[in-house]
């Protein structure tokens, strides 16, 4: 019998115009944690999709042999019955349902259409204990954080008696702490209940924490398997996945920062839910034209609703403070008057609030900016096209043609398009909130110099990122934020990663001191 519970052999899968999988060898051994790693559009995703059956048999060639059996999955629901089961970076769940529910959602412990509740709330208990979410079960998926919301997602594959978890970006959108609990749980399972795990992840120091072997596809080909020892390292890893060596992570860069050109004072933010709640709290900031300020601290610090409620009041109730741009007060009411005003955001979401995927790279690159595409109220064709063909251009954003779907491109080249939207929009202050999330090491590169550009052009730009080598890499200067507070201002140059945590836990101990008082 083969050592391999799953064999993948010449994976070939085309999309128009793009061959997205060439020849594709993956083979996983059992009871392991296999890693794939490679650039965004590399064929991680597609390879997993092909795996699991969303892209059925028949779209693609080559074989799968899973547990030395062929395979010829046509949809979701056979490969789950096979024992494969995927994780994606966009959870399946629904919100306003109950953990117990979204475990046993779409596989009911019922009989003649009847559910089961009693069998229901006993296994969902166990596997809840299984993965270590210790709410209740009757606790609503709106209610628990993202790192809770993962782990149902784990209980809920494992509820369908999955002997091989893929898992795409688990921890993408979470804390340390919370990316390290998910991390040593899939440990727990590998090692204790035998699960084999396949991890697709851009953040390669959790690659080579936890990971037994390492796979790096590049430009949709099998480059290598390497196994994961003391020898290898980030630097080894990349140069397989962007085929060259990467001596520096962050453009070289010098600040050429003008006049203040964006104050926030006094800024009171209120939850919108619970209005007696401040969730932002006598927040004041400037930032200097041509200057790139980053805002750094802990998931849930507040930096988000900071940034939306600044847009237009995108967020949050009872709002107060002022809005200063360049010597003068403005008074935002809405998105539409923060455009005007020439303020921009680029959401952390890029695939829920950032783009419409169903519409073309040019559609989604002018949508922020109709005014300058069009005639009266016609949208002048050419007029876009010729945008669109820029900016693809000039963004260097892969894809068939300015016409191809943005649903269809890799998570690197959908932040581009963004991006685009806003720099043709033609902003003074640019608000970038985790640019670079889902990105892999050469992408965020380029996004890093699209960044660096537009301080250059005199642009006042704001980043808000969780990963503190980045915030330390790209910015001048730099915000720490905790509950909702301003807590620290640094200059780039002289902080650590040491000094930005220090801050923050020096702030939530005085904090606890006062509200003891």
């Amino acid at each position: 019998m083969s050592e391999y519970i799953l064999e993948m052999d010449n994976i070939t899968k085309e999309f128009p115009g793009v061959i997205a999988l060439k020849d594709v060898t993956f083979k996983v051994q059992k009871g392991e944690i296999h890693a794939l790693v490679g650039e965004n559009g590399a064929g991680k995703s597609t390879l997993m999709n092909v795996l699991s059956g969303i892209h059925p048999y028949g779209s693609y060639s080559g074989n799968i042999i899973f547990k030395g059996m062929e395979c010829k999955f046509r949809s979701i629901r056979e490969s789950e019955e096979a024992g494969i089961a995927i994780i994606h970076q966009e959870l399946a769940l629904s919100p306003y349902m109950t953990i117990a529910e979204n475990i046993f959602i779409g596989n009911e412990r019922a009989k003649h259409g009847i559910i089961n509740w009693d069998e229901t709330n006993t296994r969902a208990e166990e596997l809840m204990k299984r993965v270590g979410i210790r709410e209740k079960r009757s606790a609503l998926i709106k209610d628990i954080g993202v790192g809770k919301q993962q782990l149902v997602e784990i209980a809920k594959a494992l509820s369908k008696n999955c002997e091989l978890l893929i898992l795409d970006e688990p921890t993408a959108a979470l804390n340390d702490d919370d990316s390290d609990h998910l991390l040593e749980l899939l440990k727990t399972l590998n090692k204790e209940h035998g699960l084999t795990c396949i991890l697709i992840s851009h953040k390669i120091h959790e690659v080579l924490k936890i990971a037994d072997n390492i796979t790096v596809l590049r430009d949709g080909q099998t480059i290598e398997t390497i196994p994961n020892n003391a020898e290898v390292s980030e630097s080894r890893i990349i140069k397989g996945m962007v085929g060259r060596e990467m001596t520096d992570r962050f453009p070289k860069h010098v600040s050429h920062a003008g006049d203040i050109g964006f104050e926030v004072v006094d800024w009171v933010v209120h939850d919108p839910l619970d209005e007696e709640r401040v969730v932002i709290d006598h927040v004041s900031l400037n930032v200097r034209k041509g200057e790139i300020v980053g805002l750094a601290g802990l998931m849930g610090a507040g930096r988000t609703e900071l940034a939306m409620s600044i847009f237009g009041r995108a967020y949050g109730r009872k709002i107060s403070g002022k809005l200063i741009k360049d010597g003068k007060e403005i008074v935002l009411h809405n998105v539409s008057q923060a455009i005007d005003n020439g303020i921009a955001y680029v959401t952390e979401d890029r695939k829920t609030a950032g783009l419409i995927l169903i519409q073309d790279i040019k559609q989604n690159i002018t949508l922020a900016n109709l005014k300058g595409i069009t005639r009266g109220v016609v949208v002048n064709n050419d007029e876009e096209l010729l945008v669109g063909k820029q900016y693809r251009e000039k963004l260097s954003i892969k894809s068939s043609s300015v016409f191809q779907k943005a649903g269809n491109l890799s998570g690197g080249n959908q932040q581009k398009v963004v991006l685009s939207k806003w720099i043709f929009a033609n902003p003074d202050v640019l608000i970038l909130d985790e640019p670079t999330r889902g990105i892999d090491v050469g992408a965020k590169y380029e996004i890093y110099k699209i960044i660096l550009q537009l301080a250059e052009e005199g642009k006042c730009v704001i980043m808000i990122s969780s990963e503190l080598p980045e915030i330390l890499g790209i910015t001048d200067r730099l915000y720490i934020m905790n509950e909702g507070r301003i807590v620290g201002e640094m200059q780039t140059s002289e902080a650590t990663q040491v000094d930005i945590m220090s801050t923050i836990i020096q702030s939530s101990a005085e904090g606890n001191r006062g509200n003891k008082k």
